[in-house]
């Protein structure tokens, strides 16, 4: 008979329905926002109802982790190749670049000029924010890394800029971490070498001379002997009169191939990708079974200097079933059945050339066909903060040339294997993606990235420099600009 007297725990509800369905709301909504924001305060927040179903359905989702790996700067938005994440529709915020940067207002003739661009002499540079020029297509588009990051430092001033800005360009110098030197060198270098009559020198060669006059007179050269300049040099035969006499900036180059070790190395100088040909694979849900291709090669087979192993592979791999391995150029459909190939390949070679580096290899990634890399001397951009052994293929060329050894190798790879290389370059093909505006972690960050690891030892060598020259009497009398302390 006790336990008719007994009250629950729980409220009985004996009003009307619409009573007990406003007061079970008031009961758990607190319990709905404390759960999505777990140990943060209410106060000041105000909670959209979309706010609040997005909150919940994130409570599940996983995290990726990459093993043995380092964190780039940010977890990468390029995922979905659609369009950028949220946050980058916010504005720059110059506050939080991790660069500052001081840009030559040099003459159009260094840069847009060599594109067609003409102003009349009424300012230096164009207007962004009404009409871009376009820079040059086919193969000068690979070097094209000098307009990008031009781009990019002249719309960093733009109060309204929305997106990032790893690098932001500040008036003063002596602000600044880097200088740039905003010279085309590589549009320079492909348009404009010959000699047209009644020239005697090519435009190229005289428009490195007239830089050259230029910086070494320059406060800011003076202030650190070069060290802390950027130059851009991508095209490995840009620069070429001019890169022994100032060698102690940081170059952006593609590779070291031409160059003397005390003219550019790996420890000060700056190694960027190409920018891609063919069309990025978007929305590749193609797998393992898609791509019936196992292994394409098309473009030059006879090259000089390191590019001999092309020929040679050639022989050893043109009978092979399901490998495909011919001559071809960028001319007439050339890219487009390039893109055709490599989107229906698992595997792509990327051989030396004339130097150790190739555009092939960022055409590969943008495919996300499985790189096959066969160039020992090869650098690779971001390679200090990226491991590439997790999506490409490394054979030493003296591996490669043996009969029967590269093609057991490729069949051997399992699909397991395959497909975790494969959804790797989907993950990291952002980081390769030349375009402006920039977005977050594409290359043009990614490059302002690079450089800024550079800073520290920049400023290193730089105040080492400094250790007897304030009040060394005799230093004044002399000029040293391209004397290196290490």
């Amino acid at each position: 008979m006790a336990s008719k007297s007994m009250q629950p725990y729980w409220p009985v509800c004996r009003k009307p329905f619409l009573f007990c369905l406003s007061l079970a709301t008031i009961l758990v909504l607190p319990y709905l926002l404390f759960w999505g924001y777990a140990g943060k305060p209410l106060v000041n927040h105000v909670l959209p109802k979309e706010k609040i179903f997005s909150m919940i359905e994130s409570q599940s989702t996983p995290s990726r982790d990459h093993e043995d790996e380092p964190p780039l700067s940010t977890d990468s938005t390029f995922l979905d190749q659609k369009g950028p994440a949220d946050e980058e529709l916010e504005r720059c915020d110059p506050s939080k670049a991790v660069l500052k940067v001081f840009m030559y207002d040099l003459p159009p003739e260094f840069h847009f000029a060599l594109m067609g661009w003409n102003d009349d002499g009424k300012s230096v540079w164009p207007d962004t924010r009404t009409k871009i020029p376009d820079y040059p297509g086919g193969l000068n588009l690979q070097h094209s890394i000098e307009y990008w990051l031009t781009l990019d430092l002249l719309s960093s001033k733009f109060p309204d800029r929305s997106g990032p800005c790893s690098a932001v360009r500040v008036e003063d110098s002596r602000e600044a971490d880097v200088v740039f030197v905003p010279f085309f060198s590589s549009l320079s270098y492909n348009r404009h070498s010959k000699i047209i009559p009644p020239q005697t020198v090519s435009t190229n060669k005289l428009l490195q001379k007239k830089l050259v006059q230029f910086l070494t007179v320059q406060k800011e050269w003076k202030r650190s002997g070069g060290r802390d300049h950027i130059i851009m040099a991508h095209h490995p035969n840009s620069m070429l009169d001019a890169r022994t006499k100032l060698w102690p900036c940081m170059f952006i180059l593609a590779d070291f191939g031409r160059y003397f070790p005390h003219v550019a190395n790996v420890e000060k100088d700056v190694i960027a990708p190409y920018k891609h040909l063919i069309t990025t694979f978007v929305n590749d849900s193609s797998g393992f079974d898609g791509r019936p291709t196992l292994l394409y090669f098309q473009g030059a087979i006879y090259r000089k200097d390191g590019g001999s192993i092309r020929q040679e592979l050639f022989y050893l791999l043109r009978d092979e079933k399901d490998v495909h391995f011919s001559f071809g150029s960028i001319g007439g459909n050339g890219i487009s059945e390039a893109t055709r190939g490599m989107h229906a390949s698992k595997f792509c070679l990327n051989i030396a050339g004339d130097t150790p580096s190739s555009n092939r290899l960022f055409d590969a990634i943008a495919s996300h066909c499985v790189p096959i890399i066969i160039s020992d001397d090869i650098e690779l951009p971001y390679e200090d903060i990226l491991d590439y052994s997790k999506f490409c293929v490394f054979v030493r060329t003296s591996d490669a040339v043996k009969k029967g050894f590269l093609i057991k190798l490729i069949r051997g790879i399992s699909r397991e294997d395959w497909t975790q290389m494969w959804q790797r370059l989907k993950e990291v093909e952002g980081y390769y993606e030349f375009q402006y505006p920039s977005k977050k972690d594409d290359a043009v960050q990614m490059i302002w990235q690079a450089v800024a690891r550079k800073v520290p030892s920049i400023r290193l060598k730089v105040h080492r420099s400094r250790r007897f020259s304030r009040f060394d009497v005799s230093n004044r009398t002399r000029s040293t600009p391209f004397k290196v302390f290490t």
